[in-house]
């Protein structure tokens, strides 16, 4: 679940493009005198303090008032709370004051401000576009496909009514429950309905011909993210689909401006991953990337590829 201010843009128009090749990412802030709106940086929302910044020495200027903030302990004190490391953390949230605010952004309700209708936006992009690599490759009916941090549903469903086999599966609890009331009420429109069930990735199990895991990795350090690749390629047979928020000079930059402001709400730490760390997990779990692209509103960006074995 991945809400960021992008320095690509400053509309909220979306934009995807998948290439062969490696594609590069901005090397450089954009030029001119940008007015990039900050938000509180969560993994739930971004409608708390937000911060403008103008100008050319700026990014320099705020690299420096990052020494000064203390977002370890503010972490630390949160798994303090909850009795445990991130994964207690992030199940905590999202069955909670977490659940509340996803399960808006996700819906289609008129109550969500500019920031959260963005994000609505980037994050059905995603959904749209993990949909048509799928459907490239012909029907998918009777095709099982696992959708590993399934939130409420907004893939499973869809997945569901093209005649997909879906097991679905999400950490938090409320998100299951929700996901499955939003499948029964379209129920005569679903073939087969999605079988869900409340796990973490680390549990899953099974043979599938496609997984697909949005937004998820964000909740995992990189050595752990590794790993969680290697587990989900072991269940995919044909094909394995992430989504992920990718990590850049810039893009970290944000992320730690973000920090600065933690915000009203509790929320879970934020984990960026480089495109090549994420195709050197891939790669070592025998699998290789055929499709790659990006997905960017204002206020929300995820890098999505489609591997297959190698």
């Amino acid at each position: 679940m991945m809400a960021f201010s992008s320095p690509l843009s400053s509309s909220s128009s979306s934009r995807l493009s998948f290439s062969s090749s490696n594609p590069k990412y901005p090397k450089s802030r954009p030029r001119g005198r940008t007015l990039l709106a900050l938000p509180s940086l969560t993994t739930a929302s971004v409608d708390g303090t937000t911060l403008a910044v103008l100008g050319g020495g700026s990014v320099a200027a705020l690299a420096a008032v990052l020494s000064l903030a203390d977002p370890e302990k503010r972490r630390r004190l949160q798994a303090e709370e909850v009795g445990g490391g991130d994964k207690e953390v992030v199940r905590e949230y999202f069955n909670n004051s977490g659940f509340q605010r996803w399960k808006k952004i996700y819906g289609d309700g008129d109550d969500v401000n500019r920031v959260q209708l963005d994000i609505r936006l980037g994050h059905s992009k995603t959904v749209e576009n993990v949909m048509k690599m799928l459907k490239d490759e012909g029907s998918l009916e009777g095709v099982t496909v696992c959708d590993a941090g399934c939130g409420t549903g907004s893939l499973s469903i869809p997945l569901a009514k093209e005649g997909a086999v879906v097991s679905a599966s999400d950490i938090s609890a409320a998100m299951v429950a929700e996901a499955e009331a939003l499948a029964r009420s379209e129920s005569e429109s679903l073939p087969v309905m999605p079988k869900f069930e409340v796990r973490d990735l680390e549990s899953l199990e099974g043979k599938y011909e496609t997984v697909v895991c949005l937004d998820v990795l964000i909740h995992y350090p990189q050595g752990k993210a590794e790993e969680m690749i290697g587990h989900l390629a072991s269940l995919a047979e044909k094909r394995l689909i992430l989504s992920f928020a990718p990590k850049t000079f810039y893009y970290d930059l944000l992320k730690r401006v973000g920090e600065l402001f933690p915000g009203p709400s509790k929320a879970t730490r934020a984990y960026l991953h480089a495109e090549g760390d994420v195709e050197r997990a891939l790669k070592k779990a025998g699998w290789k990337i055929r499709k790659r692209g990006l997905v960017a509103t204002q206020f929300y960006f995820a890098r999505l590829v489609e591997a297959v074995p190698a």
